[in-house]
């Protein structure tokens, strides 16, 4: 998990200094999954929040960039996303503002 954190975090600077606001699920959905007392993604509870998090994200969101690699939360998300109208960006340079 915390390399692709990593990963994504890699593309915050850009999308941010672009005019986006970007948000990743885990940003919100760990320190909830702490505070429920959960002792981290792989804890029982998280099933309860890591997947929902992102959903109720998704309604707040303009668009969502897919960054490359395997991820069953990621292909979640654009399915969510597809199915609300939501822009998918497949690369950071596709994202409009991004040089």
């Amino acid at each position: 998990m915390r390399r692709n954190l990593d990963r994504l975090e890699e593309a915050a600077w850009p999308l941010f200094e672009a005019g986006h606001i970007p948000m990743i699920g885990e940003w919100v959905a760990l320190p909830v999954l702490a505070s429920a007392g959960a002792l981290g993604p792989t804890d029982p509870l998280a099933e309860k929040v890591m997947y929902p998090v992102a959903h109720r994200l998704l309604q707040r969101c303009d668009a969502v960039l897919r960054l490359p690699g395997e991820s069953r939360g990621a292909d979640q998300d654009v399915a969510i996303a597809r199915e609300r109208g939501i822009p998918v960006y497949t690369a950071l340079r596709d994202v409009p503002g991004v040089a």
